[in-house]
């Protein structure tokens, strides 16, 4: 009777668990790397730390085209004054594809007046990924 007792409640509780589950809101669908959400490896683009933007960067584009919420900080991280900042935000757009369209009129700036010439190259890589009529014919 017990045993009886016992396998009703738990069948009970699963039961019930089971409905809250599905009466509660949806998780968020925000991508998530190495633990953390999209929101927050946005927030560390603007950390003091250059290894923290680097680092975040280099998550966010490892996220692909799910990172698609990034573009305007990846946008903004284009102006960092250190290059290895701005080599993998060129990067992540490069990596999200043609979701960053946003980014092409600055990728174009880049492109043309980057000093680096890595980033420069990466730029026109990242046109021809984004919208491949932005991008310059190659050399």
């Amino acid at each position: 009777m017990f045993m009886r007792f016992l396998g009703v409640v738990g069948t009970t509780l699963m039961l019930a668990g089971s409905v809250a589950a599905q009466t509660t809101p949806a998780q968020s669908r925000e991508p998530v790397s190495g633990g953390r959400p999209l929101s927050e490896w946005i927030q560390d683009l603007t950390a003091p730390a250059p290894q923290t933007r680097n680092a975040a960067a280099y998550e966010i584009a490892g996220m692909g085209s799910a990172a698609a919420a990034a573009v305007p900080a990846l946008i903004a991280t284009l102006d960092d004054p250190i290059a290895a900042v701005r080599f993998p935000a060129v990067i992540a757009l490069m990596e999200i594809g043609p979701a960053a369209k946003a980014a092409v009129p600055r990728l174009q700036q880049m492109e043309e007046e980057e000093i680096n010439d890595e980033i420069a190259a990466a730029a026109r890589r990242a046109l021809r990924r984004i919208q491949a009529e932005a991008a310059p014919p190659p050399p």
